[in-house]
């Protein structure tokens, strides 16, 4: 049958993408696991999206800032095939049933327990099929007493403690984009791939949970030892770092520049060859970083009075020609039109319901073979195709 912009050909042991043949059944909304098998679609494997009848991914209805559809649901859904499917009808179950008892993978991220309520969880899948690797993405895990709560993205930031070490001084922020739910989507992608390459070798599937309070606590790092084992937390910093100094953003004549030195010979090359004080590089106020941290006002206020001499491209030129990590202080549209994503031509066109729109080809970049980046689905695009398909293999008694 014809999919929805997955990889050429018939995914046979020729074909270059690394997951052709693999087949993924989705049961996702919003961000996390529409991530994670939207970069499996990115790999070549086929992903049959089931959404709910009538309404679809609730992401779907977001915004309609591209030629009217969603932001995120364009970014995080091309390359799928669309289903409607009513689970809660002994119907939409047979279909279900006939589609996973072809595929490699599932994956979903409904409310907990709701997989189980509709027969599908991942005790009855993978008693029907052992070969299966079934992933479940929830807020907090199948247990403990968060179970059952709401984990949007920024709730869990909060309750993680990100938000705590994110933003200014005087007030706690989220992240501008939604790191909890990236963070789960990405752990659930390597989670799948590692026991694909298990079964390889076993045959053995897999049942794996991903949980998004469980994946950002594990980004959490260095704060967390910061608070175990010294008793302090990480201040919210802004632009700068609790453990390095100087790392900020300096004032030029005509603006701002990022520098980050991360050693002392950065230290060395920052003070000696860009700004022209090799009387700072062996001063025991800043010689090391550890005294620089401790004079973190200071050494930013030093600086500060040294980069203001410089235009930005001036002072950017030097920082880069002595070595010393530098970046402008970009917003979203110098995103866009950065130089180095024209100069490596990363910017495609993607098919949508609506026309075509540019994307960034994904960020894994195999030598061999460009990563296809297929049509987003219309709601239920596929659904008669996909039912075709199916013909003979259903229970009929419910169909």
């Amino acid at each position: 049958m014809e999919t929805g912009g997955g990889p050429p050909g018939e995914g046979g042991a020729d074909d270059p993408l690394p997951l052709a043949g693999i087949t993924v059944v989705a049961v996702e909304q919003a961000v996390a696991a529409p991530l994670a098998t939207r970069h499996l679609a990115d790999l070549g494997a086929r992903v049959i999206k089931i959404e709910r009848e009538g309404e679809g991914d609730f992401a779907r209805a977001y915004d309609d800032t591209v030629h009217g559809q969603a932001s995120h649901f364009i970014w995080l859904n091309r390359g799928k095939e669309s289903i409607e499917l009513d689970l809660a009808s002994g119907r939409g179950r047979s279909v279900a049933h006939a589609l996973i008892d072809r595929a490699d993978v599932v994956i979903s991220n409904l409310a907990p327990g709701a997989m189980d309520r509709l027969g599908l969880g991942a005790s009855a899948l993978r008693e029907r099929r052992a070969d299966l690797v079934v992933v479940t993405i929830s807020g907090y895990g199948g247990d403990g007493p968060y179970r059952d709560r709401k984990a949007y993205d920024m709730l869990v930031q909060a309750e993680s403690g990100l938000c705590s070490i994110t933003g200014t001084p005087e007030t706690a922020t989220k992240t501008g984009v939604p790191v909890s739910d990236i963070a789960t989507g990405l752990y659930a992608l390597s989670a799948i791939q590692a026991a694909l390459f298990r079964r390889e070798r076993t045959g053995l599937g897999a049942t794996i949970e991903v949980s998004m309070f469980e994946a950002t606590a594990e980004w959490m790092g260095h704060a967390l030892y910061i608070r175990m084992y010294a008793g302090r937390q990480v201040g919210r910093m802004g632009l700068s770092h609790a453990s390095i100094c100087p790392y900020d953003a300096f004032p030029t004549r005509d603006g701002q520049v990022m520098i980050g030195v991360q050693n002392d010979r950065g230290w060395a090359a920052l003070v000696r060859d860009v700004l022209g004080r090799p009387d700072l590089v062996d001063d025991e106020r800043y010689a090391t970083n550890i005294a620089r941290v401790a004079r973190r006002a200071e050494v930013d206020a030093l600086i500060g009075s040294l980069t203001q001499e410089f235009d930005s491209v001036e002072l950017a030129d030097r920082l880069d020609r002595f070595g010393v990590p530098a970046a402008r202080l970009n917003d979203v549209a110098g995103l866009i039109e950065h130089p180095q994503l024209e100069a490596r031509n990363r910017w495609r066109e993607v098919e949508t319901p609506a026309g075509a729109v540019r994307g960034l080809l994904p960020p894994m970049t195999f030598s061999d073979v460009e990563l296809p980046m297929g049509r987003v689905p219309a709601l239920g695009e596929h659904t008669e195709a996909i039912l075709a398909e199916l013909a003979g293999t259903l229970d009929e008694g419910n169909t």
